[in-house]
């Protein structure tokens, strides 16, 4: 069983609000009330996607509503004034949009949100044309895979082609997405690699070790915790 890493288009939702770049300002406000969303993309001709407005460019209006920044603020904050006065999508997106394609991997949308401190991605084609909207709530699907499906996939992934001489002797257990390996094997130095492809494993939440190299030792969690100390 070859395993096929779980992509955007796997969790992403395809139903999106999306608004244009001459959108009004209070027409994005309530189109962000009545979805209950934060960010919308902007479109522009035939549904590309040229940027993102967010609730916290919105916001800056109300941040210099009562005071006018002196000079120094405003070259500071050159961008952030700018948008304070802005009266349309096209005005307030911040641009280009930051998006994935339906392709990426789930990984790769998970590390762009943490790099880039965002909460959803506009998920486009090749074009640039929106086709859905991947939030952190739809990458945090994958922890909803049963654990049968784990074991199974753990047992075909790591065990048969890393343990292929002491597979019959380990069992593969997984609980609320914890995977516990157990049984001996002929070559301890292999078990941080195994650690590291488990965790690999989209679903797994970790894993733990309870291990007998040749000589009959055994590895409990104490000793698995040293020998798996994460980077």
């Amino acid at each position: 069983m070859e395993h096929t890493p779980c992509t955007v288009s796997d969790v992403m939702t395809q139903t999106v609000v999306a608004v244009g770049q001459e959108a009004r300002f209070k027409e994005i406000v309530e189109t962000m009330e009545q979805w209950k969303v934060s960010a919308l993309p902007v479109l522009a001709g035939e549904g590309r996607v040229i940027g993102v407005v967010s609730e916290a460019d919105l916001l800056l209006k109300e941040e210099f509503r009562e005071s006018v920044p002196d000079r120094m603020e405003q070259l500071r904050r050159s961008d952030q004034v700018r948008k304070a006065g802005a009266l349309t999508a096209g005005e307030l997106m911040t641009q280009p949009a930051l998006t994935v394609h339906a392709g990426d991997t789930v990984a790769q949308a998970a590390r762009t949100m943490a790099y880039k401190s965002v909460k959803r991605l506009p998920v486009v084609d090749a074009e640039g044309k929106l086709q859905g909207i991947v939030s952190r709530s739809d990458l945090l699907k994958v922890f909803l895979r049963r654990d049968e499906d784990l074991a199974a996939e753990v047992r075909a992934e790591v065990v048969d082609r890393l343990f292929a001489d002491s597979a019959e002797t380990l069992s593969v257990r997984v609980t609320d997405g914890v995977v516990a390996l157990s049984g001996r094997i002929r070559n301890m130095s292999l078990v941080p690699v195994a650690a590291r492809l488990v965790r690999a494993v989209e679903g797994v939440v970790d894993v733990t070790f309870d291990l007998e190299g040749p000589e009959h030792e055994p590895t409990g969690t104490s000793v698995a915790d040293r020998i798996l100390e994460r980077p």
